[in-house]
């Protein structure tokens, strides 16, 4: 027999391993890339964030303990919880057991991705930082063991998805002129913040399946939301839409785990009756929901609602904000994405050297993870890991030189001087092994993508044109006196 249409245990058992495996791979990520950035020494120093804020404006586990053993030991147990609640969780225990257990570990889980986001700043400064502890806490009430989910938790998470797809799709259509014009998407994947191997491939694709590719993006997110709300089959049917236009987005670009995180929210929109319908699974016998457990997720949706209005009225506004939050503990946010879309890929390409008087041939790259540096390179796979470094480098490169939202730069430079295998780990290639360069030099290139002709003539994935120099050669001396080159002062 199958379950009824308005049972969610099996949407809750794919939403969980969904969002326990995206917190594994952010856990990941702040295990190897925290402490380089953000911690003790850290290119943007955990000791700023304590003297700079109060616990109550950010709060975090590293206010109390700002030091690279308790980032490290919050992070691996942020990756051993994330595969504990990925591969069994507490459901093996009695029923009375399992829904106490299950909201402990998820509300771990929370506190401790809550102190990376809060104390991370400019390197977590991500829409989908907030998103992921937004859907974490809403996590927090589904239950587990054999009894269903609070069907109000459910909708909340359809809430949530509906924000976040709903503001996209205004701050793009408010936005940028491209967005009206159906031509945003001519340059998007050339110039979004990581390409991906298939960006060169969509790039080409005709001017006309862009102009209905972007139409598309349109309906999608300022018209299918709607239907989330909708009986079934229309919101399962919202659901694919949804699901299939991140699918595209995934395979077109690097976009960490924003993608993946929506399409686990999307897991909401399909009952069991429809999964199992759908595919060749059958739900166990579940029992109802504990009945403390639905009184607890009234109070939730009551909270919820409460603090709905401020990102609501924003989403609404004509001066709408993407991707902030309006209480400390980011419960409920308001999302957004590219409202505008840049028509030239500006790239930061940093040399350095050990001549004395060096020519053009003394300069050697560093080569990044993400950022395109060599022409011949192929763009890389890496979302939905998220490489921090050089999503603020493709930020960096917009401007002709350095702004206040780059103070971190001067410290990636002396890093660079230092050799500081840390802060290496970050990069893909050090041309300094032995000993650091004398000199280093930051340019600032135009890079677009080869045409099918010169990439048939040449196999180059890239076409690149010098534009400026973001740093002048300058030595380590230099840094440490402040200077950036002998003709102006940039940090």
């Amino acid at each position: 027999m199958l379950p009824e249409v308005g049972s969610y245990w099996l949407a809750r058992f794919v939403f969980q391993r969904g969002l326990a495996l995206i917190y594994l791979l952010a856990f990941l990520v702040a295990a190897t890339q925290f402490r380089p950035l953000a911690g003790e020494d850290g290119l943007l120093p955990i000791s700023e964030y304590v003297a700079g804020t109060t616990f109550r404006e950010r709060p975090s586990l590293f206010y109390f303990f700002p030091s690279d053993r308790a980032i490290g030991l919050a992070a691996w147990s942020g990756v051993v919880l994330s595969a504990i609640a990925l591969i069994a969780g507490p459901y093996w225990l009695p029923a009375p057991y399992a829904v106490p257990a299950s909201m402990l570990l998820w509300l771990v889980l929370w506190g401790l991705y809550q102190s990376f986001v809060n104390a991370g700043r400019v390197f977590y400064g991500y829409g989908w930082e907030s998103m992921l502890l937004e859907t974490g806490f809403l996590a927090v009430f589904l239950g587990a063991g054999p009894s269903q989910p609070p069907v109000v938790v459910i909708w909340l998470l359809k809430w949530l998805l509906f924000r976040n797809m709903f503001g996209a799709g205004l701050i793009k259509i408010r936005g940028d002129d491209c967005w009206r014009d159906l031509t945003c998407l001519d340059y998007h994947y050339e110039t979004q913040p990581i390409p991906n191997p298939l960006s060169w491939f969509a790039h080409r694709l005709p001017d006309r399946f862009h102009r209905v590719e972007t139409l598309g993006n349109h309906v999608v997110e300022l018209a299918v939301p709607f239907l989330y709300f909708a009986p079934q089959p229309f919101a399962a049917a919202a659901g694919v839409a949804t699901i299939g236009f991140q699918g595209w987005l995934m395979l077109t670009g690097n976009f960490a785990f924003l993608n993946a995180l929506t399409i686990v929210q999307s897991v909401a929109l399909f009952s069991d009756g429809v999964l199992t319908s759908l595919l060749p699974i059958a739900a166990p016998a579940t029992t109802a929901t504990p009945g403390w457990l639905s009184a607890v997720s009234i109070l939730l949706a009551i909270l919820v609602v409460a603090l709905s209005i401020r990102p609501t009225t924003n989403m609404l506004s004509r001066s709408q904000v993407m991707n902030s939050s309006f209480d400390p503990l980011k419960l409920v946010n308001t999302y957004g994405a590219f409202g505008s879309v840049t028509t030239d890929r500006f790239q930061l390409v940093i040399e350095g050297t050990d001549a004395t008087n060096p020519t053009e041939d003394d300069w050697q790259a560093y080569e990044f993870k993400g950022q395109p540096v060599r022409t011949d390179e192929r763009p890389p796979q890496w979302a939905p890991y998220h490489l921090r470094l050089d999503w603020q480098l493709w930020f960096a490169a917009m401007r002709p030189q350095p702004g206040p939202r780059q103070r971190w730069f001067k410290s990636f430079l002396a890093a660079l001087f230092e050799n500081d295998a840390a802060t290496l780990s970050l990069l893909e290639s050090n041309p300094f092994p032995g000993e650091p360069p004398s000199q280093l030099r930051v340019l600032r290139y135009r890079y677009r993508f080869t045409t099918r002709e010169e990439r048939a003539d040449t196999g180059d994935w890239w076409r690149r044109e010098r534009v400026g120099t973001y740093v002048m050669p300058v030595s380590a001396a230099d840094l440490r006196e402040g200077g950036i080159g002998r003709r102006r002062r940039v940090f």
